[in-house]
C-alpha cells in the first residue's frame, strides 16, 4: 500500500456518498438548495484524486500491477454509482443509457481477466482514459446544472433534457472506446480464447 493506493481507493469509499446524500437527503434534512453543492465537493475530491493517483504513481515511480487494475475499478465505480443514483430522483436519467457503462466495463473486464489467465497483459488504451474524462464532465454538468434548478432558475424539463444529451453522448463514446479496445487488441484476444477451447 502506497499513497498513490491510498487516493484510488479514497475514490473508492465516496462512491457510495453520491446515493447516500441525493436519495438521502430528506432523511438526512439537507436542504434541497445544498445538494448540488454536497455532490459537487464529492466529485471534485473524487477526480482530484485520480489526478493525484496518477502523479504519485509516476513521480514516485510506484506504478504497480495492483495500482493498474484498482484505477480503472475506481473510475468506475465512481461514475457508474453517480450515474445510477440519477436515474432516480428529479435526475430521472434513462437506465437503458446508464446501463452502457455498466455493460462496458463487465465487457472488458472480462477479456482482461481471460487474457490475464492465460499470460497475456491486454494494454490499456488513450480511448479508456477519454472515455473516463468525458463521464467526468457529464457527471460534473448535471450537477452544476442542479444549481439554478433548486434556485429556481432553470425548469425541470430543461435540465433533464440536457442532462439526457450529456449522459448520451457520453454513452455513445463508452461504446465507442469499447470497440477501440476491442479491435486494439484483437490478436491477443483471438488467441486467448482459441487456447482456452
Amino acid at each position: 500500500m502506497n499513497l498513490a493506493h491510498f487516493f484510488t481507493i479514497l475514490r473508492i469509499f465516496i462512491s457510495p456518498l453520491f446515493p447516500l446524500f441525493y436519495l438521502g437527503r430528506e432523511w438526512l434534512g439537507i436542504p434541497l438548495i445544498y445538494l448540488p453543492y454536497i455532490l459537487l465537493a464529492l466529485l471534485i475530491v473524487s477526480e482530484f484524486s485520480d489526478i493525484f493517483d496518477g502523479f504519485l504513481a509516476r513521480r514516485r515511480n510506484q506504478v504497480t500491477d495492483l495500482g493498474k487494475v484498482l484505477d480503472p475499478m475506481a473510475d468506475s465505480i465512481t461514475h457508474i454509482s453517480l450515474f445510477l443514483t440519477f436515474t432516480q430522483g428529479f435526475a430521472q436519467l434513462p437506465l437503458m443509457i446508464v446501463l452502457v457503462f455498466l455493460y462496458r466495463d463487465f465487457f472488458i473486464s472480462t477479456l482482461r481477466t481471460l487474457c490475464a489467465l492465460r499470460g497475456v497483459a491486454l494494454a490499456a488504451r488513450f480511448s479508456g482514459k477519454l472515455k473516463a474524462i468525458i463521464q467526468a464532465c457529464a457527471a460534473f454538468l448535471i450537477i452544476i446544472l442542479m444549481i439554478p434548478y433548486t434556485t429556481g432558475y432553470l425548469s425541470l424539463e430543461l435540465f433533464q433534457e440536457t442532462s439526457l444529451y450529456a449522459i448520451s453522448i457520453a454513452a455513445i463514446y463508452t461504446a465507442i472506446s469499447a470497440v477501440d479496445y476491442f479491435y486494439a487488441n484483437r490478436n491477443h484476444i483471438k488467441k486467448t480464447l482459441h487456447s482456452s477451447k
